[in-house]
Parts: structure tokens; sequence; C-alpha cells
């Protein structure tokens, strides 16, 4: 690869596509551009609705509204009145659901004679009552009041004063069942009271028989029938108080018993010091305050007259005798004790007995006179049920003769409203104009979603990672005919200038246009762009080698019989083919006829030869070629020229072609200068119009001044006008 060449792979690997972001410009770009798609679906769905909206028969509607109550329940509890509950949202459906049942609007049919009315209307005959249920069903609605019990019946019709009738009926009907339930239920109830009745006046006599058989056994009195048990043999006070005794004298054994039993277990010596705080006794008091003046008297003696003196020896068998006294005093006490404790036990077991003696004998009593105790109960018990069957009798009774209007009370009857409710006019035609809109505007994304084809810059870039280096509007024409200041001009003015600094060396001066399929603006691309440069003083070469299908040589009007193919097949010379134009500084090379023997002649040593000729005789060479998905003749002039644009038409080909188009341009060793975005439409697309559209501007505001005829400009146009005039150059 030749210096020139690397410098333009390196510009072309430097470049980084931008991120894909999408903006609000995006979306707005995309409703301008398919505004046809959305504007077709959005007139189609208006204007279907408003012709249905007034195609439409209008219909009709009242309503009756009614306040609705719970019924009491069938049987209430015993002693309780009839029974009421609150707000109940599940019971209000429920009502709804029976308001539209066959028991409330078949007898709605009949009283009006539906089936005959309607079977009429829709040239039927006489309905049967199930279709006609069915119809009436669908034109009924059953709504209620917010948190309330407010339940409304809203019947539709074509006709507004059948609505009313049907609607103010369906009221009447469903208050009628309700009341009609109610007495019905109310009836069965006190049916059912008067039969348990009866039958618990037979079990209470059967009862009260039985009672005072079992009085009479028994031998119970009056009072103690009254009182409802038979009297104890032990007065409950009495038997509290020797229970009480009982419980007294067993602690007082116990704590005697205790006493003894640690007593008999002192010594001698112990029993001294605890004696007279547990039993206190005198004599032993003063025979324990005699003994303790006598130790002392011996212990004073004995110090002083010694032990053997017999005042001392005196002394000693008084305490002596003192002692036997003491032990006999201590044993009679503890023998005391004892005869105490065994009183004390004797006494609490004779209570014990006393007190199990009389439970046993009221025990037993009540035993044998159970059965009457149990049947008694049972007959109060009857009793006290007969008592509020009677009761509850009487009340319902009461509650049957009272009227019952507050169940249902129909408060606002129907009358026949004058305003249709359907079709809602406005609504239908509000409503289809948004639908109409949302569905157009959803389709127009949708399309744009399956268009894969180039949209944008971006688009191009991020998916060639390559530059943009022109963006060529729609309705292009031949700028040789429209003249320097054509406002196209000055896309392809850009184009050069991109151009110019994309190569950054002045001996890369051949270049060719591709595009990935047919009909792209190839051919028109590089005419303009070799127009451009030879308008800017360049001496230019157009060369056309589309050699199956030549276009160029048509831009021009003249012929092709005498071209490139000619010369290459050496059959001409290069100063025969080449022809000029009207630019004094722009020729022009047909492509000749191409015979069916020479298909691979743009591959041969002579066309290699051909390029490095003309490089030297031109400051810019242009190749015109065919697609480079179709034939090679593209891939092999992409591989010998300097350099290459790939020209890509807005919103023509999927982008996976152009990116086949690009890798082909690359495989066979091209230079990739950039792309051509072309066939934009600025009207639609106001994101390219700061590309080249500001110009149009410009331009239009020149319109009316007119060049010259003694200006370069005014020659020029006016060669233009009168022809274009070719001929061989040399």
């Amino acid at each position: 690869m030749n210096p020139a060449s690397a410098v333009l792979m390196e510009t072309t690997k430097s470049f980084e596509a931008p991120e894909a972001k999408l903006h609000f410009l995006d979306y707005w770009r995309i409703i301008r551009v398919r505004k046809t798609v959305i504007l077709a679906v959005f007139l189609l769905v208006a204007i279907t609705t408003t012709l249905v909206t007034f195609i439409l028969p209008p219909t009709y509607a009242s309503a009756a509204r009614m306040s609705v109550q719970k019924d009491a329940t069938d049987v209430p509890g015993l002693g309780n009145g009839p029974v009421y509950s609150g707000f109940d949202p599940y019971w209000v459906q429920t009502e709804f659901e029976k308001i539209q049942s066959k028991s409330i609007l078949y007898p709605v049919i009949s009283n009006l004679d539906l089936n005959h009315k309607w079977g009429e209307k829709f040239k039927e005959g006489e309905l049967r009552t199930d279709i006609t249920y069915k119809l009436l069903k669908r034109a009924v609605d059953v709504t209620q009041s917010r948190n309330t019990t407010l339940i409304e019946v809203k019947v539709r019709s074509d006709d507004p004063s059948e609505a009313a009738v049907i609607a103010n009926r369906i009221a009447e009907v469903y208050k009628e069942s309700r009341l009609a339930r109610w007495q019905e239920n109310s009836s069965k109830g006190l049916q059912t009271l008067e039969a348990e009745m009866a039958k618990h006046n037979a079990a209470i006599n059967t009862l009260q028989k039985e009672v005072d058989e079992l009085k009479q056994q028994f031998g119970i009195t009056d009072v103690e029938a009254q009182q409802g048990m038979v009297s104890p043999t032990l007065e409950p006070e009495t038997l509290r108080k020797l229970e009480a005794e009982r419980i007294q004298r067993q602690a007082e054994f116990k704590e005697r018993e205790t006493t003894y039993r640690q007593l008999t277990n002192y010594n001698s010596a112990q029993l001294k010091r605890t004696m007279a705080t547990v039993s206190p006794d005198n004599l032993l008091q003063r025979q324990l305050e005699e003994l303790s003046v006598l130790e002392t008297q011996l212990a004073s003696k004995t110090n002083v007259l010694g032990f053997e003196n017999p005042e001392v020896k005196g002394i000693r068998d008084s305490i002596a005798v003192l002692n036997d006294q003491i032990e006999n005093r201590l044993k009679g006490i503890i023998d005391g004790l004892k005869v105490s404790v065994d009183a004390k036990k004797a006494d609490v077991d004779s209570l014990t007995a006393d007190v199990a003696a009389a439970k046993s004998n009221d025990i037993a009593q009540a035993i044998l006179r159970r059965p009457y105790a149990q049947k008694k109960r049972d007959l109060e018990s009857m009793q006290y049920i007969r008592d509020k069957l009677t009761s509850r009798i009487w009340q319902e009774k009461v509650e049957a003769a009272m009227p019952k209007n507050g169940i249902v009370e129909i408060l606002d009857r129907a009358e026949p409203d004058l305003r249709p409710v359907k079709p809602n006019k406005f609504l239908n035609i509000t409503l289809g104009v948004i639908v109409g809109l949302a569905i157009g505007i959803g389709l127009a994304f949708f399309i744009e979603y399956l268009d894969t084809s180039v949209k944008t810059i971006d688009d191009v870039e991020r998916a060639l990672q390559a530059p943009v280096l022109g963006v060529i509007p729609q309705n292009v024409g031949y700028l040789i005919a429209e003249g320097p200041d054509s406002p196209h001009a000055e896309a392809y003015r850009v184009l050069r200038t991109n151009i110019l600094f994309s190569l950054k060396d002045p001996k890369l001066n051949t270049m060719t246009v591709v595009s990935g399929g047919a009909g792209e603006g190839k051919s028109t691309t590089i005419f303009n762009l070799a127009t451009v440069f030879a308008q800017n003083g360049s001496r230019v070469l157009v060369v056309d080698s589309d050699l199956r299908r030549p276009s160029i040589h048509k831009i021009l009007k003249v012929s092709n019989s005498i071209g490139l193919t000619n010369f290459l097949l050496k059959q001409n010379t290069l100063e025969e083919v080449i022809q000029t134009t009207p630019l004094a500084t722009l020729d022009f090379l047909p492509s000749g006829k191409l015979p069916s023997s020479s298909m691979g002649v743009l591959s041969s040593a002579q066309m290699k030869e051909l390029i490095r000729d003309l490089k030297r005789r031109y400051d810019y060479v242009f190749f015109d070629s065919p697609p480079i998905m179709g034939v090679s003749d593209a891939s092999i002039l992409s591989s010998e020229v300097d350099s290459v644009l790939q020209v890509i038409q807005y919103r023509r080909y999927p982008q996976p072609m152009t990116i086949r188009a690009k890798q082909m341009i690359e495989k066979v060793g091209g230079n990739l200068l950039g792309i051509v975005l072309n066939n934009i439409n600025m009207a639609s697309d106001e994101n390219y119009y700061y590309y080249s559209g500001y110009y149009y501007d410009y331009y239009s505001k020149n319109e009316e001044a007119t060049p010259e005829k003694g200006s370069p400009e005014g020659r020029e146009a006016g060669q233009v006008e009168q022809g274009v005039e070719i001929r061989p150059k040399y």
C-alpha cells in the first residue's frame, strides 16, 4: 500500500462514531417523516367514528330510584326483636342480581306484553319469553348510590316512554316480590313458633306430673320445693361453726403435740432454761430461784471455808434435795402436757367425726332426692322457653299486622327522557380523534421500527464507522444546467470542502463514487461533484466507467458511440474519446459500447495505465461505477483509484446492505474516504437543515437579481439555455 493510501486509511479508522442517544427531536422527526401515515389513519378512524355515530339510532334511558333495607330474620333469637344490620355491599350486589333475575323480569315481560310488542318491533312475530328476557336484561342497568342503600334501575330503549314504563314496572315488581317474600317468611315463622309452642306445652304437662309424684315420694314440703333444694340435716351456719372449731382444735392439738415432742428430747438443763417460757409454773419458778441462791452461797463459802467444811456440805445437800424436787416438778409438767395433748387429740377426732357424719348424711340425702331436683330444673327450663315462645308469637302477630313499606320504598319514579344517552356524539367523536391519532402515531413508530434503512447521520456513522462528508437534499438537478448560484450547489461545495480536508495529499486526485444498490444517486452525485470542482477552477475529467448502464452521456445529451471501451481496446486514442462540456475546465469520457467479449476490460493493464495518465493530465478525475453489490466493476475501480466515496440514499435500502457494500470496498483494498447521504427531505426532516438548508433561504433572497449579460456567469447561463455544445477536446 502506498503512503497516500495509508494516510487515507488512517484518517478513516481514526473516526469515532457518536454514541446513539434518543432525543425528543428524534421522535418529532419520525412523526414528521411519517405524517402521511399518521394523517391517513387519523382521518380513517375519525371519519369512520363520526359516520357510525350519526348512523346509529338514538337510545333513551329512564331510571327509577329505590331505597332498600334488609328483611328481619325469619325467626330471631328468643328475647330479641327484629334484627336489621348496617350497610352490606355484598347484600346490595345480591339485590342487583335479583332485580335482573327471571323472577323479577318475567312478570315485567308478562305485565307489559313485551313478547308481542318487541316481536312487532323486530318483525319477528311473537317472541319467546326467554329471548325477550335476554333483550330486556341487556337493556337494564342496576347501580348503587355511593355508600348508601339507594338502588337505581336504569332502562335503555329507542322509545323514551317505553324506557320509563319498564323502569317503573321493574321497581314495582321488585317491591311487591320483597313484600310477598317477607309475608311468606313471617307466616312460615309464626307457624313454626306455634307448632313449637304446642310441643312445649305437652312436654311441660308430662314433666309436671313426674315432679309431683317425686315430691310425694320423698316427702318434700312446699317450702323446700319453693326453695328449689332439699333441707340439709345440719344448718349451714352450724356446719360452718363446727368446721371452724374443728380447725381451731386441730391447730391447738398440733401446737401442744409439737411442744411435747420438743420437751421430751431436752435434757435437765435444757428443760430448766425453756420450761419457764414454754409452760410457766409458779412453784417451779420459786424452786429455780432458791436453787440459784444456794448455788451462789456455795460458791462464796467454798472459796473461804474449803470444800470439806460442814457448812459447805450442808449447802450441797440442800442443793441436791432442791434438784430432785425440780426434776420431779419438771416430770410432772411434761406428764401434764402429755395428758393435754391426748385430750386435744380426742376432741379433734370427735369433731372431725361429727362433721364427716353430717356431710355424709347430706350427700346421701342429695343423691336420694337428685331425680326430683333434675326434673324440677327441667320443668323450670321448659316453662322459661314457653314464656319466651308466647312473647315471640305475640310479637310476630303484631309485626305481621303492621305495614312493611319501609323494606322497599320507591323514591323517584322514572320519567321519559327527551335527550338520548346514546350515541354521545361529542364523546364518540372526541374518542375517535384521540384513538385515531394514537393509532396513527403508534403505526408510524411501528413502521419506523420495522424500517432498517438509513435515517440519520448517526445511523450511518454508528453502523459504518465512517464519517458523513456531505448531505444532499431531495430533487437535486444537474449543476451544469442550474449554474453556480443554484441552491443545490452549496451542498456539493460543502462536500467538496470536506473531501479536500480529508484528502490531505493533492496527489490523491482520482476518485470513484459507489453505492450498494441501484438508484441511490451515484451518477448524479459524481457529476455534480465534478461540476463543483470545475467551477472552482480545477481541471476535471468525468469518466463514465459504468459500462453496463452508462447514464452521464444522457445528462450531457451526447453520443455514447465511442469512449472508454474503445480506448481500452485500442480502437481509438485518448484525444479522440475525451469530449468537452459547457464548462471549460470540465471534460467528459463516455463509456462507449461494451462488447460481450470484453467484460473484464476494467481490470486490464491498459485501464491502470489510463488512470496513471489521467492523474498527470487533470487535477481531479472522477470515475462513475455500477452498484458494488451488482457487478465486480465497482470493486475493481475501488481498488485502482486513490479514494472512494459511498453514496447512501436516505430511507431506501436496509442498513445491512450498506454495511456489506462498505465491507466489499475495504475487502478489495479500496480507501473509503467517507459517506454521502443523498436524497434528504429537508421539509420533513429539519435535523438536516443546518447542513445545507439555510443556503436555500440565502439564495432565494437573490433569485430576482439576474446576472449581467457581459459577466462570465451571464455568458455561461446563456450557453446552458442555448444548449450544450459537445466537441472533442483534441
